[in-house]
């Protein structure tokens, strides 16, 4: 009997497409109807909460964009993780009244300081990974807090913000 060996980097496309169409299916299934559809209270709740999560997701993709920008031999792995940061904040603004008002370029936005990448592309992984676990830990407790269809797309987020930390670290043992 044979075995085969499985390369590092086909693992890892193997892995990102799974995250990837996890993630694709929970944003394809999750419709922005259904979260105005409810009572008042909790209209204006989902309203804050999918402003808050866009804002992080954008956030964490000028996180991406500096540690590429510093690092761009990590184009090739970091690309398909900051598309899918990408359309999670699209996704969380579609829900929003006003989407331009979520987006941290704005006038209105309060100013942030550009992120620090670390000068080694493994602490730049690191660093990503640990900003990927800390948001989607942070999702995870928003989903007590929110209706329906708003909780199933911040659960699939978080389970793909998860899989990004996994893959950005995954090499490095």
């Amino acid at each position: 009997m044979r075995t085969s060996a499985v390369s590092f980097p086909s693992l890892l496309r193997r892995r990102s497409l799974i995250v990837s169409v996890a993630s694709a299916a929970v944003l394809v299934g999750c419709s922005t109807d259904s979260d105005s559809a409810g009572s008042g209270g909790s209209t204006s709740v989902s309203a804050r909460a999918r402003a808050r999560a866009a804002r992080d997701s954008r956030g964490l993709l000028r996180q991406y964009d500096a540690v590429l920008a510093v690092h761009p031999a990590l184009a090739e792995r970091l690309r398909p993780l900051r598309a899918e940061v990408a359309a999670h904040a699209a996704a969380f603004e579609e829900g929003t009244a006003s989407p331009a008002a979520t987006v941290s370029s704005s006038p209105t936005a309060s100013p942030s300081a550009s992120p620090t990448v670390p000068a080694d592309e493994k602490s730049a992984r690191a660093s990503l990974a640990a900003a990927e676990r800390s948001l989607a830990d942070q999702r995870t407790k928003a989903l007590l807090d929110v209706p329906g269809e708003l909780a199933r797309l911040l659960a699939g987020v978080a389970a793909a913000g998860a899989g990004h930390a996994y893959l950005l670290t995954k090499g490095d043992r």
